[in-house]
């Protein structure tokens, strides 16, 4: 199909997520913008499916459904070496016992597992679908969109910001350096990974001036 110009919907209420995922596509020529940008309201939808990847699938195609625009999604599951299996939170980061955690809350519940367990060796499995119009959908969950091994600490960073709660607590395994004392691209490097880009680059190898 022949894309004329890169101008996508990222499904998500999450400002911190659209701010790093924006910044590390600028390069590729892609507009990215949240529903916020375009006056609309994400209608809600269940993620109940039982992979990252099949959540993505859920949400982008439920956004598009609702709008009618190119829009993508993604979603993550957090996966922590030598923690009980039912201890693992996997796609459910922020639902513990049916409750669904708010930021403070996830801060605790985590660093409390930290206090109990020592520091947590983690890592984010993440996928994304983007739904160009009905006849193309594109999603992936590739080894080079899981995130670096990183530590969830017992002790928080002072910083603090709205809907990454567990980067106050996330610790990079080659520095030593808690994610909020990295600089701005390290940082956005972490959140949005090599994998996305690459994704994103095969699609639109022109930033969408070219045949997709």
């Amino acid at each position: 199909m022949e894309i004329h110009r890169a101008k996508l919907l990222y499904g998500t209420g999450n400002p911190a997520k659209l701010i790093s995922m924006r910044r590390r596509l600028a390069g590729l020529g892609i507009e990215v913008a949240g529903p916020e940008d375009l006056h609309l309201k994400l209608p809600k939808v269940e993620e109940d499916g039982n992979t990252p990847l099949e959540n993505a699938q859920k949400k982008a195609q439920s956004y598009y459904r609702a709008f009618g625009i190119p829009v993508f999604s993604c979603d993550s599951g957090l996966y922590i070496d030598n923690l009980p299996k039912e201890l693992q939170p996997g796609i459910h980061v922020r639902r513990v016992g049916g409750k669904y955690l708010d930021d403070q809350e996830m801060t605790a519940y985590y660093s409390g597992l930290a206090r109990q367990y020592g520091d947590l060796k983690a890592r984010y499995r993440n996928a994304i679908c983007l739904v160009l119009d009905e006849e193309h959908i594109y999603s992936a969950m590739a080894e080079n969109m899981a995130s670096e091994a990183f530590l969830i600490t017992a002790r928080p960073h002072p910083i603090r910001k709205e809907g990454f709660p567990l980067d106050s607590l996330s610790v990079d395994i080659r520095t030593g350096k808690y994610y909020y004392d990295m600089a701005d691209g390290e940082l956005d490097q972490i959140a949005v990974e090599d994998g996305f880009l690459a994704f994103f680059q095969k699609l639109f190898p022109d930033g969408g001036t070219g045949a997709c």
